[in-house]
């Protein structure tokens, strides 16, 4: 039967997971939107800010992982009815601190399913992500810069997440920079 998730090690859920990039998915946009339908439903009596398509996938045109990254932006007050909500629904928590949770949803023991995503929960305002996704749709050169760079970090980091998401920091920091400069308050 193999071992639940929640008992593997990072490495062994890194070998079944592996990083792996494919070219921009226009079914992207509607798995995003089925998705949120259904937080919208599960979360209904949570007071959500926003829910938003983020990461590469939000991105046109680029190759990224396929996994479609939603962030839901919530009052302070709903922050951990939240996250309770979530793990009943069957969205699996990665991760929580005080003010940010990540859960996944499309992870089996055999590997990714048809559909995968990330949650990223959210205070409000807490939402940079938003910033770089808006910056490189208005300037594809600099999205086609962001898809080389992952491209040469993919086989070097297929097999460790956090080296991945670490070795692209500085450039998703230098944008984010850049874009909030450009978009002053567009998402407070």
């Amino acid at each position: 039967m193999g071992k639940e998730l929640k008992e593997m090690s990072l490495e062994e859920l890194w070998q079944l997971f592996p990083i792996f990039l494919v070219k921009h998915d226009d079914n992207w946009i509607k798995y995003f939107n089925e998705e949120k339908k259904i937080l919208l439903n599960i979360l209904s009596d949570i007071n959500i800010t926003r829910i938003e398509h983020i990461g590469s996938t939000s991105i046109p045109n680029i190759y990224a992982k396929n996994i479609v990254d939603i962030l839901i932006e919530i009052t302070e007050e709903d922050y951990l009815k939240s996250i309770d909500v979530l793990k009943t629904h069957n969205y699996m928590l990665m991760y929580q601190e005080r003010t940010r949770a990540a859960f996944n949803k499309g992870y089996t023991k055999s590997g990714f399913a048809k559909k995968v995503f990330h949650i990223h929960l959210r205070n409000n305002g807490d939402n940079d992500e938003l910033y770089f996704r808006d910056y490189l749709i208005e300037f594809p050169k600099i999205a086609k810069e962001y898809e080389k760079l992952k491209l040469d970090l993919w086989r070097k980091f297929e097999h460790d997440r956090d080296g991945y998401t670490n070795a692209k920091s500085d450039f998703v920091k230098r944008y984010t920079f850049k874009a909030k400069m450009k978009y002053v308050n567009r998402y407070n």
